[in-house]
Parts: C-alpha cells; structure tokens; sequence
C-alpha cells in the first residue's frame, strides 16, 4: 500500500508523514518545493496545485491519498473576491485530483476538511455531530464544504472510496497562529483578563490524535464513504485553556477578572469584537459516529497534547 500525501510539509502533512514511514509504509509526499522535504520514502514537487496539474506520475502504483493540501484559512482575508481564492485551490485542484486518483485506481481517498463546514459556533452542549446540516458561514468554509459535496459525487460515480474528517483547532508540536500566540504569552507572564471566560466549551484535538484517526481511517472498512468529527474528547473553557496550557509550559497564567460585559464593551471600542465572539463563544464537536463506528478513542488526553505542544513550543 503506496500512500500519497499532498501539503506532505504542512503541519498536519510533516507529523503524518514520519508516522508512516516509522511504521514502514510507503509513503509518497507531495509538496510545493523539494527543499522542505518530510519523512518520506518518495518526494515528489508539483508546486502550486491547481486544476490543471498533472497527477499522472505522483499517482503511479498508489492506492491510498490523504489530501491535506489547500488554502488554509485567513483572517480578515483581504483578496477582492476571497470565495473564487479558495475555490481555486480547495474545490477545483481537488476535484482534478481526485478524478485523476479514481482513474488511476486508488482506492480511497481521505479528505481533511473543517469544522467550519459545519459553523463558526454552538450553543453550550449543542455541540456539531457529523450529519447535521452544513452551515458555513464564511468564504473557507464554504470552499470545503463544495469539496465534500464533489468529492461525493465523484465516489457514487467512480466507486473510489471516500472518507471526509472535520477539525476543529488543531494544536501540537510545531503549532503556529493563534495557539502559538497564546503559548508565547504565557511564557513571558503576560497579565491576561480572561479569568472571567469560563462558561463556553471549545472542543480542541491535538496533533497526535487526528493522526491516529486519519491512519485508522485509511484502511477500516467502516470509514468509506462517511464524514467524522474529531476532538479531544474534552472540551475546555478559555480560561481553563490558558490555565492547563500554562500548567503545561511551566507557568502560573497571570488571568485576572474583569466582567464578560466590560470585555466586550472594550472590544467593540477597540472594533475587537470578533476577536472576544471567539475567545467567549463555544465551539463543541460531538465525536460519538467516529467512536462508534470506527470503534476509536483519542489515544492522548488534552493534558498530555498540550504538554507535547509545550515541549516543542520551549525547545
């Protein structure tokens, strides 16, 4: 079994592929230049995919794909028509690749795609389950959602198989962002007022976890043609986020208390106020189709992901 990786030196892409080869699989990585290369028995440069790439080589002799490649989401987006942006790379360059993997002969086709799918927030213990109605709410989460529904068509009229996973935030070694942000505050000891934020739930998964379910959704049988949601398994306040974060760091996190209602009052007078919706909203992912079918439990706690994100972010 030959699988092929694209975004094989992404985040997601690097940790996947020295998986695989530590376990002897052959592996194809795909990436945009050779210069950055991950563990891989073959490395392959296709440069910037697009609709028009030429699969023909990369596919020879495969008959696994992990399609983690794609234009990743980008706040306050600036382009002038951001939805065409992202359907270039993460509509139309994955249809070309998937009809050219199905004709090819591979077999299954795993596609990474996003919580966003779903929505941008839940109420508190709502959380998303894998077969509720897609709701996306903005140009990225659209973009994949038109992937998933393509990717769809493409199984019914090909037979190639097809699994999607939706993430939430993902976090590990190697993180950068929003979570590496974080880390780098509490490390200086910054005084942060969040104290307040513990009444919304944030569903996380940590690096080594969705790499334990994209592997088992490579060959069980249960997976083809199916959507799972991933998590930790706990969901956190941001307060207790930032606290076991700083736990993990080896920092008490300095958060002091300052009224929900005057931190948003604030943030709307700085013009913030999508950036307090995300540090107070919940966002909660219910994983029970993914345990039950797939018969999978994340193999690490929150505690021990964040203490491995902590590792790399100090070393």
């Amino acid at each position: 079994m030959t699988v092929l990786v694209t975004g094989a030196n992404g985040f997601v892409g690097t940790a996947l592929c020295k998986h695989l080869t530590k376990n002897q699989l052959p592996v194809r990585a795909i990436v945009r230049s050779i210069n950055l290369s991950p563990s891989a028995t073959g490395i392959e440069s296709v440069g910037d995919i697009s609709s028009k790439t030429d699969w023909s080589h990369a596919l020879r002799d495969v008959t696994k794909v992990v399609h983690l490649a794609s234009r990743v989401h980008i706040m306050n987006d600036q382009s002038a028509d951001p939805l065409a942006e992202y359907r270039l790379v993460n509509v139309e360059a994955t249809i070309n690749l998937a009809r050219q993997a199905a004709a090819a002969g591979v077999r299954r086709f795993i596609f990474l795609s996003s919580i966003k799918v779903n929505g941008e927030f839940t109420q508190l213990s709502r959380p998303f389950t894998a077969d509720d109605v897609p709701a996306p709410e903005d140009a990225y989460g659209v973009s994949k959602l038109e992937a998933e529904l393509a990717l769809k068509q493409i199984a019914i009229e090909t037979g190639m198989e097809v699994v999607i996973i939706r993430p939430p935030l993902v976090y590990g070694p190697g993180v950068k962002a929003n979570f590496q942000a974080m880390m780098r505050w509490l490390s200086r000891g910054l005084p942060l007022p969040l104290a307040a934020l513990t009444n919304n739930r944030r569903s996380l998964v940590a690096l080594d976890n969705l790499i334990d379910l994209i592997i088992t959704c490579l060959n069980h049988p249960a997976a083809a043609n199916q959507t799972f949601l991933v998590s930790d398994a706990e969901d956190l306040s941001t307060a207790d986020l930032f606290k076991r974060s700083g736990a993990a760091l080896g920092r008490h996190p300095r958060l002091f208390y300052i009224p929900t209602s005057l931190l948003k009052l604030v943030a709307d007078m700085l013009n913030k106020s999508n950036v307090y919706q995300r540090l107070s909203a919940s966002l909660q992912v219910d994983i029970s189709k993914t345990r039950e079918r797939l018969a999978w439990t994340p193999p690490i706690s929150v505690d021990e992901g964040l203490r491995r994100a902590a590792k790399a972010f100090l070393r």
